[in-house]
């Protein structure tokens, strides 16, 4: 039985993926292997040459979505605004790693950054417009939401006692009162529509952007058919003010849709916040800034003023 490499990520180097290239794909064996300048979490990724990239999971419950990507992106692809990971190989373990890998198409472009984009009230409406698409997509067969998707498209409630246990560990650091109404009132508006695609991290290091203009949308690894509130969370995140507001009227979804959502911003900053509250200020104050303008919203929401 082959063993997990050492340390999840430490175990990947670009001498690994030389290695199964050779074994697997011959063919492209004489291409140099380059890390990636913005790596994820889930994968590690290269470039193969200048027109592939080699992608592998860090460890096993990341391990599910190759096989999930390699199918349906192909699916999806003609039907949305932007280009998704075109899949052109799917490899094997072997040469001492154990999981499944892929080969996809480099896609060029930038990370999605507000210096990078020329009007972001125009981003969120581009942004918004690929996931309206997203959800018109035939979902016959689509994988429903659950471990896979690390219960994104499901309810929100799967993640409520990591979210109550933040919110005791933060107690006098957050105004945990208010955000346990914000997390109570995503509970309650349960979802009861058609399930429909969700992308499952729709964040600024998935959204590639060329000339201020969205190009591409990647990592699809926690995409799945079910409830698409989790999708709406960059909302906090990345807009504000009238990007916000242009991001809102685009995807076009209910309140009972953004109150889920905004439970799913406020579990990931908390989650994020407990971490990191004394140990990395600025990302401490990022998470902070999340749940202020989550809290903001919830209060407009109930018609009253945010203290």
């Amino acid at each position: 039985m082959i063993s997990s490499p050492p340390d999840g990520r430490a175990g990947i180097d670009a001498a690994l993926v030389r290695r199964l290239i050779a074994a697997q794909f011959p063919q492209w064996s004489g291409l140099p292997v380059t890390p990636v300048e913005v790596d994820g979490w889930d994968n590690r990724t290269y470039r193969l040459g200048a027109e592939m990239t080699v992608r592998l999971p860090t460890a096993p419950g990341y391990v599910a979505a190759v096989a999930k990507e390699n199918h349906w992106l192909p699916r999806l692809a003609p039907f949305l605004p932007v280009a998704v990971p075109p899949v052109l190989a799917a490899g094997a373990p072997g040469e001492g790693y154990p999981f499944p890998w892929s080969v996809r198409g480099w896609l060029p472009g930038e990370t999605a950054s507000p210096d990078r984009i020329d009007d972001l009230s125009v981003f969120a409406v581009e942004v918004g417009g690929f996931l309206r698409s997203l959800r018109q997509c035939e979902t016959t067969g689509g994988p429903l939401a659950g471990a896979h998707s690390w219960y994104r498209g499901a309810s929100p409630a799967h993640y409520d006692e990591e979210t109550r246990r933040c919110l005791a560990a933060l107690r006098g650091r957050v105004d945990t009162e208010r955000l346990s109404a914000v997390w109570s009132a995503a509970l309650d508006a349960e979802w009861h529509g058609e399930p429909v695609w969700f992308h499952g991290d729709i964040a600024s290091g998935n959204l590639l952007v060329a000339d201020g203009r969205l190009t591409a949308v990647l990592d699809f690894g926690t995409a799945g058919v079910g409830d698409p509130a989790c999708d709406l969370v960059i909302a906090w995140h990345l807009f504000s003010g009238a990007s916000r507001d242009a991001f809102r009227r685009t995807v076009d979804q209910d309140p009972a849709c953004w109150a889920r959502a905004r439970g799913w911003a406020v579990w990931k900053a908390l989650l994020v916040l407990s971490e990191c509250v004394d140990t990395d200020r600025e990302r401490a104050t990022e998470q902070r800034r999340v749940l202020q303008e989550v809290l903001t919203d919830y209060e407009r929401s109930q018609g009253r003023s945010a203290g």
